[in-house]
């Protein structure tokens, strides 16, 4: 088994990478063919889901729980 403090920077790694992808896939796209109004709705939801995989990150790894 892994320790917890070997799963808090492993999941963090990984959330990390996650985001640098959507991020530079979301700019990617908005200089792109689709420019910078047609990547906005995507830039939008990139934003969403990169602030809800922080936050399942501090939910299950991080915030210590009774």
């Amino acid at each position: 088994m892994l320790s917890q403090q070997v799963k808090v920077i492993l999941a963090l790694i990984a959330t990390i990478l996650f985001a640098i992808f959507i991020f530079g896939l979301s700019h990617s796209i908005s200089t792109g063919f689709a420019g910078f109004w047609g990547g906005l709705p995507f830039a939008i939801i990139a934003t969403a889901v990169v602030g809800m995989a922080f936050y399942d990150l501090w939910d299950e790894i991080i915030r210590q729980k009774d």
